[in-house]
């Protein structure tokens, strides 16, 4: 069963990434933060085309918002970049793997590009009601791509118990922070965790990223049962 829902408005992000805020006015929407829903549409040809995308705001109302970014040769996100306030979209119920499992442990948090949008909610949810300690390692292109820096920025300023680092693999000149790949500064976030092996990891990115991350926490003494993907990535890195 697809929900039909009104684009209310559209934000601009980034120069790539749009944020679009869909209302359903006879439909609730009760989720765990991290989760995705699918849009639906028929492409130039008619053929029927589906494609998965995270809910960044929080359950139980009639809205959510899909922050996208635009590929120039990918159907469904350059279809979405043009869509306009009052266009209609059928998508489906908001499901899915990420979501946190434990408020009581501490959490590791590792995202690539668009991979932040379950990271996000996922983070602000522990931020909320989180009860350890936990830590965002997020990395990018440049500052000028970092999505959600300023809410992440306020996040961490007024909870002592989340941490967050940018790693930028094409720094601008004058970048103080962290450069390189995520996966290269991850030890480093785990000297803030005080038993990774009792503690909850999330990973979301590129599938390199995302496979190279759970082997890297696994080898530091995560337990493999407490590293959470949405699951494709070893066979997208395989095939």
């Amino acid at each position: 069963m697809t929900i039909q829902v009104t684009v209310a408005d559209v934000h601009q992000m980034t120069p790539d990434v749009k944020q679009f805020r869909l209302v359903a006015d006879d439909h609730r929407f009760d989720y765990r933060p991290g989760q995705h829903t699918h849009i639906h549409f028929q492409d130039e040809d008619g053929d029927e085309v589906e494609r998965p995308y995270t809910a960044i705001t929080g359950p139980g109302t009639h809205q959510i918002c899909l922050t996208i970014k635009r590929y120039d040769d990918g159907t469904a996100s350059v279809w979405m970049h043009d869509r306009e306030p009052g266009d209609e979209i059928e998508i489906d119920p908001v499901d899915g793997n990420l979501s946190v499992r434990d408020m009581e442990r501490d959490a590791v948090f590792a995202a690539t590009g668009t991979g932040i949008t379950p990271i996000f909610p996922m983070l602000k949810h522990y931020a909320h009601e989180g009860e350890g300690h936990a830590h965002l390692v997020f990395g990018e292109r440049d500052q000028e791509h970092l999505i959600f820096r300023e809410s992440l920025d306020q996040l961490r300023a007024e909870n002592e118990h989340i941490s967050v680092d940018y790693v930028l693999s094409d720094a601008d000149e004058g970048w103080p922070g962290r450069t390189g790949h995520v996966q290269d500064h991850l030890p480093d976030a785990l000297e803030a965790i005080d038993d990774l092996a009792d503690a909850d990891c999330y990973a979301c990115g590129v599938p390199q990223m995302v496979v190279e991350t759970g082997d890297l926490l696994e080898a530091a003494g995560a337990d493999e049962e407490r590293v959470f993907t949405e699951g494709w990535e070893r066979d997208a890195t395989e095939e």
